[in-house]
């Protein structure tokens, strides 16, 4: 698959996965599903479910840090700022950091896949579900994949093919 192809692949799962509501016990769930995926497979990472006021789900798995959570909030930031998945900014401009002429500062914003914009019908983006720890594509599949399971759709519809190493 084509950069460009994926690109369109993130848009439709950006438009698509639109949850009916988002609240604590939506945020509990997906968070926790995440999180059992982890322990399951053996994933390092942290989990991060939030409205843009307020962290609504946090949990992270063995073999993770604190740079961890870091690398979170600067993908929050990048979501909320452009209002799309952080790995289509990787796509679309590949891993360069932002020119100092944005005005953008690289301590709080960061280019790299795993924060997927929160969208709800008949509100728009109002939050972020934020994945580190894994490759920045697995950051983002791991995320996709819990909200088509959540919304109970394919998860082959959703995905990006996987990359050859």
């Amino acid at each position: 698959m084509s950069t460009e192809a994926d690109i369109a692949r993130v848009k439709r799962q950006e438009l698509e996965l639109v949850l009916p509501a988002f609240d604590e016990a939506v945020a509990y769930q997906i968070g926790s599903a995440i999180r059992s995926r982890a322990a399951d497979e053996g994933l390092s990472l942290v989990v991060d479910l939030r409205t843009w006021d307020r962290q609504m789900f946090f949990a992270a798995t063995a073999g993770t840090s604190a740079d961890n959570a870091e690398w979170v909030r600067r993908k929050i930031n990048t979501v909320r700022r452009f209002q799309r998945a952080s790995y289509r900014m990787v796509l679309e401009r590949g891993e360069v950091p932002f020119s100092p002429q944005s005005g953008i500062d690289m301590a709080d914003y960061v280019i790299a896949g795993g924060g997927f914009p929160l969208r709800i019908k008949g509100a728009g983006i109002i939050g972020c579900l934020t994945i580190s720890g894994l490759p920045g594509r697995d950051d983002h599949g791991v995320a996709v994949d819990a909200l088509v399971d959540h919304l109970g759709l394919e998860r082959a519809e959703y995905a990006l093919p996987k990359v050859q190493s």
